[in-house]
């Protein structure tokens, strides 16, 4: 749509007499005023056009602040940390009674790898659950179990700590995490770019091989535990 301006000359009466000249200055003047008043559109794209190109081009300018790409070790730093306080805290207990006992130092291990992984998870139980479901085989069916998990893990790491019926406690991890395991399996083949929900929702850690490791360290250990207890009958 085209919009015309139309500019009338008209003279002012304090202009009147004072002669051609004046005349013809004074119009200008009203003149410029009436296209600086009229013309709001012309102004606005150039303050536009001074405002894109101030300082350089807007996209190199944004390129030019955005953040640098983490590094592997920046990205795991709080997972590597609690496994290397668990693999110390527990490894204290063998220092202490100078002798080592496989099957004492994995109950230990794992009594604290599920208090502390539990801890993480429940303080912030709704945001867990949302996390856990968007890749857990039961979660995703029902979201219910992402609110339960963290009190099953908690449980687990007490039994492991009080020494209760080592083989139902060992059973009980088994079947646990090998559910837990196969989203987990599922997630990284097709290289989903998902949150990882094993520190709850307090660190925004991508899963990866890393809780692959986690989950199969779990069954690996509560695994060869049942087969020793077994084989003692």
């Amino acid at each position: 749509m085209t919009q015309t301006h139309t500019t009338t000359e008209k003279t002012c009466p304090s202009c009147e007499g004072k002669g051609p000249g004046h005349a013809r200055g004074a119009h200008a003047g009203h003149t410029d005023h009436t296209t600086h008043g009229g013309h709001t559109g012309h102004s606005t794209e150039r303050a536009h056009a001074g405002h894109a190109t101030h300082g350089g081009h807007t996209g190199d300018t944004t390129d030019a602040a955005a953040e640098p790409p983490v590094s592997w070790l920046a990205t795991y730093k709080p997972i590597l940390l609690v496994f290397a306080y668990i693999v110390g805290g527990t490894l204290l207990p063998e220092v202490v009674h100078r002798s080592w006992d496989g099957m004492r130092w994995m109950s230990h291990f794992m009594a604290v790898f599920f208090l502390v992984f539990s801890f993480f998870k429940l303080l912030d139980i709704p945001a867990f659950a949302d996390s856990y479901r968007s890749y857990d085989v039961i979660a995703g069916r029902w979201r219910g179990w992402g609110v339960v998990y963290p009190f099953v893990e908690l449980g687990l790491g007490v039994l492991f700590l009080t020494g209760f019926d080592p083989l139902f406690t060992n059973t009980a991890t088994l079947i646990v995490m090998g559910v837990s395991i196969i989203g987990v399996i599922r997630s990284v083949l097709h290289k989903r770019k998902i949150q990882c929900a094993c520190l709850g929702a307090v660190f925004n850690l991508p899963i990866s091989t890393i809780t692959i490791i986690e989950d199969g360290l779990m069954i690996g250990m509560s695994g060869y535990s049942i087969l020793t207890m077994i084989s003692r009958f």
